[in-house]
């Protein structure tokens, strides 16, 4: 009797002790932002400053045992699995790129990508060595290279919390310098082209003025490296949506235009892109 007891309650004992421990492995799943269902982790979009890397390292071996090209798509990052694509966008020009995680770093001061070369020229990074991005990992079989920016930029600019759950990518990501939010007013305008002749950025004002004369376009004049510039400027717009509604219109009529954050004006135009 005494021996039945004693199985009893150590079979008792047994079975608590399996209870505790599978509630503890479902808890710490949890805590991991892991999801049984749908293998969902929290990642974080990505923002700060993105420089560049290009011929000095051309064929060297990259963290992953690739050897590094400057004229691929694909970027560092300090802790990233390898093979990691990510929209990396530039809100001051409106370029984005694909990229693919290839190799670790950047390791300077408020770094958190280094782009090849074919990467960085479309967002300005090789002319300005480092330029603010946004980044967003994407689904593994987006095609790398130029691309479109995100419809909710400026909610991902404005944004305090970064962090967002992407099914697609179940990776935990360790954000390193992660930038500041952006405290100051946003707005948008349409940058229409870039001419040294004064005379053709008149004739492509005029022709934006037939395309929809409610449509604020103006010529801003500036001087850079001694040579004079006019660009045609539409806008500026409130939000970044209605200034590539705008964008669009443009390209429906064959004016190649792009979006480009600046600072607000006082009253930024409210315009009903057609």
């Amino acid at each position: 009797m005494t021996l039945r007891i004693r199985l009893h309650s150590f079979g008792l004992l047994l079975a608590i002790s399996l209870f505790l421990f599978v509630f503890g492995l479902q808890a710490a799943c949890a805590a991991s932002g892991e999801d049984e269902n749908t293998g969902a982790a929290k990642a974080a979009v990505i923002r700060g400053r993105a420089s560049w890397y290009g011929r000095e390292h051309q064929g060297q071996a990259t963290s992953s045992g690739e050897r590094f090209n400057r004229f691929k798509y694909t970027c560092a990052h300090r802790s990233l699995p390898f093979g990691t694509r990510l929209r990396v966008t530039n809100p001051d020009n409106g370029k984005a790129v694909v990229v693919r995680v290839t190799d670790r770093g950047p390791f300077r001061h408020q770094r958190v990508l280094d782009l090849s070369e074919v990467a960085a020229r479309p967002l300005d990074i090789v002319q300005h060595g480092a330029v603010d991005v946004v980044a967003e990992i994407v689904a593994e079989d987006t095609p790398l290279g130029p691309t479109e920016a995100p419809n909710d930029l400026e909610a991902l600019l404005l944004a305090t919390d970064t962090t967002q759950t992407l099914a697609s990518a179940p990776v935990e990501v360790v954000m390193a310098a992660a930038a500041p939010a952006v405290a100051t007013k946003l707005a948008f305008i349409v940058q229409a082209g870039t001419f040294s002749d004064a005379h053709n950025a008149q004739g492509q004002l005029t022709k934006i003025q037939k395309i929809d004369a409610s449509l604020p376009a103006t010529i801003e004049a500036e001087t850079a490296s001694e040579k004079a510039l006019n660009r045609v400027l539409v806008g500026q717009f409130d939000t970044w949506s209605n200034a590539k509604k705008v964008r669009r219109q443009l390209k429906q009529h064959g004016i190649n235009a792009l979006v480009r954050r600046v600072p607000a004006a006082a009253t930024p135009v409210q315009v009903a892109a057609k």
